[in-house]
């Protein structure tokens, strides 16, 4: 292997490490909006009146949300088979060196699949995401409005 091409394997290694980083990153804070969203709907739709229109719209949007908040979590559920610590923890030192000299090339293209896959469960939480803050919106707006 060329010093070109193992400095380019080095930084491709680098930037999707630094991925899944922004990934993860992104979806603890889109857990506490989540969970904050959650907590104060809960709160202010606990201690008034609600029409059924407003109540099944209400009900809907924080399913919803809950939903968002199972696909962040697995989206941040460590994977302990696979890449890095974990499955260093189980090799002996000679072993340690010899899985960190093989193919980079490979480790590449397994953190790859595992940002993807993280970056595609925070995706489809933060669809969720706006899809439970419309119903709750609109149930705001149903209790707003006075619909019964």
């Amino acid at each position: 292997m060329s010093a070109t091409m193992g400095r380019d394997l080095r930084a491709a290694h680098a930037e999707v490490k630094a991925e899944i980083a922004r990934t993860d990153g992104k979806t603890s804070l889109l857990l506490a909006f989540v969970g904050a969203v959650l907590a104060g709907a809960w709160s202010v739709g606990h201690d008034i009146a609600l029409g059924w229109p407003a109540r099944i719209t209400g009900g809907a949007g924080m399913a919803v949300l809950l939903a968002a908040a199972g696909l962040l979590l697995r989206s941040v559920r460590p994977a302990l088979g696979g890449h890095g610590f974990p499955l260093w923890a189980t090799l002996t030192p000679d072993e340690i060196t010899a899985a960190v000299s093989r193919d980079l090339a490979a480790d590449i293209a397994g953190l790859s699949r595992l940002a993807v896959s993280k970056f595609s469960c925070l995706r489809r939480a933060v669809d969720l995401t706006l899809a439970g803050g419309a119903l709750l919106v609109i149930s705001a707006l149903l209790t707003v409005g006075g619909a019964a």
